[in-house]
């Protein structure tokens, strides 16, 4: 999973160029072309969302905004590569403009836990009921 950051322009709502547009779309295509593209989205300012904290049995919901920017998430990429590496080399070309203020930003990349990644503690009835939900495409 690679994980864009949100900026200051994409927290006030700025609204997408039709140039920036067309740029991602292309390398968004050229993924889709080489087979790596699962799926991609950006998603709303934090003023649309929520969270929820939990501590114990208490849970907390708090409304955005959310004042930090650096620490919110603008959008993902969900990519299937052979390795770290290449995905590496995929998203160095990645078309992430500079926001308007001049703010640096950055992605992160992610490997998804799978299945074999949960050890000893995936019982084969958790393992049944895991494939299950992966065969509907639930998980």
């Amino acid at each position: 999973m690679v994980i864009t950051k949100a900026t200051a322009d994409s927290e006030s709502g700025r609204p997408v160029s039709t140039d920036e547009i067309a740029t991602m779309g292309e390398f968004i295509q050229e993924m889709m072309d080489a087979g790596v593209l699962l799926a991609a989205e950006g998603i709303h300012p934090s003023a649309k969302g929520a969270r929820i904290y939990f501590d114990g049995g208490k849970k907390t919901v708090v409304d955005g905004p959310f004042a930090e920017t650096k620490e919110l998430v603008g959008g993902f990429f969900l990519v299937e590569t052979k390795s770290l590496e290449e995905c590496v080399e995929w998203f160095k070309r990645c078309p992430i403009q500079l926001p308007s203020g001049g703010e640096a930003t950055n992605i992160e990349i992610r490997q998804v836990i799978g299945a074999d990644d949960l050890g000893e503690s995936l019982t084969p009835e958790l393992r049944e009921a895991v494939e299950k939900r992966d065969a509907q495409g639930v998980w």
